[in-house]
């Protein structure tokens, strides 16, 4: 059953063939610990405003009684079983009775057949269920508005300035070319020149060299990844206004990535991690495809919404009684790093009705953006406890018990490079002078350019 609808942008991509691609295996809930419970997946459900999800709660309702039937059926087919057995054992003690007893066996061969088949078709839809309930919400997660939490650099006040819009100050400046590309592609497109393609490497080389110090592995992954994989991350339009949208490839089984979080995460399939040491992190830069840029006529213009852009994302692996301090790391990394870029901006508790499907809590900074005349999200970090692991068969193996488990995974922006750029054109242009200041950290990666 699928309870999203699909928006999907197509390309056309014919060499690409993906006969030999192996599946991702199927998924694992633990249905008792959903069972038990129900209340809480409900209210998840509810609160996340999910498209169709008066329908799936009330499946979500059924599980109870198909499990017990489920549970009827299983001990159906092993008393069936039994009497086959009995019977065998009869017939090879007397032959003779060969004849008064085949029909039998016909008959328990018959009944076994027809369980089966209907134990798997209940189990099949049990499957379905778990696989479209979205994550738990944590306890200290709002229902519909977000929850300001910290101010970094705040201002006393927030005067919109439209003169420093930065599609205008940066046209002006040959920092970026939005008439060319879209001639070469469409709307949403851009290229980034001169000093503003210096500025894009600065933040990526500032923010990739942060990571390291704080202890994250890099990783260069693809920016296509298999349809289910990208399903098993979560990434599925999940509301009214189909926000989450991925460019799929036709005549394949694949689509172009909006995060490095999916190719980061598909590193942990069918693996069991040694995380003895502690959570196992990796940042990872790639390009990012959103195919919803400027669909709902929002954010139109300029680079705060488009459809490709470069960013450098933070995921990790961590055993679940340590996930919570994993996700404060990953907002105190990010809060420090645009802290020492001088924006000012605010940390966000994001309600539930702004969760994606595996969040289980998220966080969100919004910078100023004086031209653009509001807030602009600028990083985003997420716990997703199991739900992607147990779509991706990711595991560790506990220290007490000796068992694989599942892992929790976590991810977080670290740069998404066009918004932070808007952010620093927006608040460090001077009018007077022409010029935009660069942030000290930055200077270094501009080729001690302190202005452009």
């Amino acid at each position: 059953m699928i309870y999203y609808t699909y928006r999907t942008t197509v390309m056309r991509v014919r060499y690409l063939s993906t006969s030999a691609f192996r599946q991702l295996k199927k998924a694992q809930f633990d249905v008792k610990s959903i069972l038990n419970r129900l209340p809480l997946h409900a209210d998840s459900i509810k609160a996340r405003q999910l498209t169709s999800s008066d329908q799936l709660v009330k499946e979500l309702e059924n599980l109870p009684v198909q499990e017990l039937e489920a549970r009827r059926l299983d001990t159906q087919i092993a008393k069936t079983q039994t009497e086959r057995k009995a019977i065998e054992r009869e017939i090879k003690l007397d032959k003779s009775k060969i004849k008064e007893l085949q029909h039998k066996l016909v008959e328990l061969k018959t009944s076994f057949q027809t369980v089966t088949s209907d134990l798997k078709t209940i189990k099949d839809q049990i499957h379905e269920t778990c696989l479209s309930l979205p994550n738990l919400v944590h306890q200290d997660v709002p229902l519909t508005n977000a929850q300001e939490i910290q101010e970094i650099h705040p201002l006393r006040d927030y005067p919109v300035d439209l003169s420093r819009d930065h599609h205008d100050i940066m046209v002006r400046k040959n920092l970026v070319d939005f008439k060319s590309a879209s001639t070469l592609t469409g709307n949403s497109w851009y290229y980034l020149i001169n000093d503003g393609a210096l500025l894009e490497q600065a933040l990526v080389s500032y923010a990739t060299k942060r990571a390291r110090n704080h202890g994250f592995s890099m990783c260069n992954p693809p920016s296509i990844a298999k349809n289910e994989v990208i399903d098993a991350c979560g990434f599925r339009p999940r509301d009214m206004n189909n926000e989450q949208q991925i460019y799929h490839i036709t005549d394949t089984n694949l689509g172009l990535t909006a995060t490095a979080e999916i190719a980061l995460a598909g590193l942990g399939i069918d693996t069991v991690m040694d995380l003895s040491k502690g959570a196992k992190k990796l940042c990872g830069v790639s390009r990012s495809y959103r195919a919803e840029a400027g669909a709902r006529g929002k954010d139109t213009r300029g680079l705060y919404r488009v459809h490709e852009f470069t960013k450098v994302e933070l995921f990790c692996w961590a055993v679940p009684d340590q996930s919570d301090q994993i996700l404060q790391e990953l907002l105190d990394f990010q809060i420090d790093l645009v802290a020492d870029l001088g924006l000012s901006a605010k940390v966000l508790n994001m309600p539930a009705n702004d969760l994606g499907a595996p969040a289980f809590r998220k966080y969100d900074i919004e910078a100023w953006m004086p031209g653009r005349g509001s807030f602009g999200e600028i990083t985003s970090a997420s716990n997703c406890t199991d739900f992607q692991s147990r779509r991706m068969g990711t595991k560790y193996k506990d220290s007490t018990t000796g068992k694989a488990s599942y892992v929790h995974t976590l991810n977080g922006t670290a740069i998404a490079v066009p918004r932070v750029i808007v952010a620093i054109v927006e608040n460090f242009y001077d009018p007077s002078t022409g010029l935009i200041k660069i942030p000290e950290p930055l200077v270094s990666y501009m080729d001690g350019k302190s202005y452009i």
